[in-house]
């Protein structure tokens, strides 16, 4: 009787703690209703971009830009694939996954490119045809602006800082929806 009682509060002390842990469910419409909002960039693109590669040097490329949701709607993934003008080599590759955190509200990017990654919050523009994003990682720090301008074009521009330097140009990139 004594080793039943004790099992039994013990498996009442633990099994209370657990229950408080349980982790929320996400609210998938919620989601999907918000993800909805980034459909504009959706799509296959190409044009142009100039890039930062290094200090004060900037190289010219061919753009594409690949966008598609996944997961049922919520997961929009972003494919950048920046080529050489004159040969056609691969430059830049990047790859970006835009999810609704819907507890905390917020737009939510992890990044890929050149064998890094980061995590950023993204935020819609007003009008609702553009976002913004950037990072900070020691004295450096980024910000983004992508949008569709009034000519249904995808422009967008970032801008580095580093310590208390003036911002300075780090990416341009114009690019079209191309034709079904």
């Amino acid at each position: 009787m004594v080793r039943g009682t004790f099992l039994f509060l013990l498996a009442a002390l633990l099994g209370n703690p657990c229950m408080a842990e349980t982790p929320r469910a996400p609210n998938v419409e919620a989601q999907r209703t918000a993800m909805k909002k980034l459909e504009f960039l959706v799509g296959e693109w190409s044009g142009e971009a100039t890039v930062l590669r290094g200090p004060g040097q900037f190289v010219d490329m061919a753009q594409t830009e690949s966008e598609h949701f996944k997961l049922d709607g919520l997961v929009l993934m972003i494919e950048g694939v920046g080529r050489t003008k004159t040969d056609g080599k691969v430059l830049l590759q990047a790859l970006g996954l835009i999810s609704f955190d819907d507890e905390t509200g917020t737009y939510k990017m992890r990044a890929f490119n050149d064998g890094r990654w980061l995590e950023t919050e993204v935020k819609m523009g007003d009008g609702g045809n553009s976002i913004s994003w950037g990072f900070a990682l020691g004295a450096f720090k980024t910000a983004t602006v992508l949008r569709i301008n009034e000519n249904g074009e995808w422009t967008e521009h970032g801008e580095i800082i580093i310590g208390e330097r003036p911002p300075q140009k780090m990416m341009d990139l114009k690019v079209r929806r191309m034709a079904h």
